[in-house]
């Protein structure tokens, strides 16, 4: 009986988002779930705004708030 092929990413989380921020520039925080959604299938909305958090922390990214609910996250050059 063959076992499930789940294999495990070779690039972090946060790798990808700040790749996509790289050549994608600045994005609403739905648009960017949903990129990593494509590639993370089992990320959740608390593990991403986790990871922005973290890496808002650590001076990699800026989020500003747009509309009421709505966020714009941005490579800190």
């Amino acid at each position: 009986m063959p076992l499930p092929s789940k294999t495990w990413k070779t690039r972090p989380t946060y790798f990808v988002l700040l790749e996509l921020l790289t050549k994608k520039g600045d994005m609403s925080e739905t648009d960017l779930f949903n990129a990593l959604q494509g590639e993370f299938e089992d990320l959740g909305y608390k593990d991403f705004n986790q990871l922005l958090l973290n890496l808002e922390v650590a001076g990699k990214i800026r989020t500003t708030s747009l509309a009421r609910g709505k966020k714009r996250i941005g490579l800190v050059q």
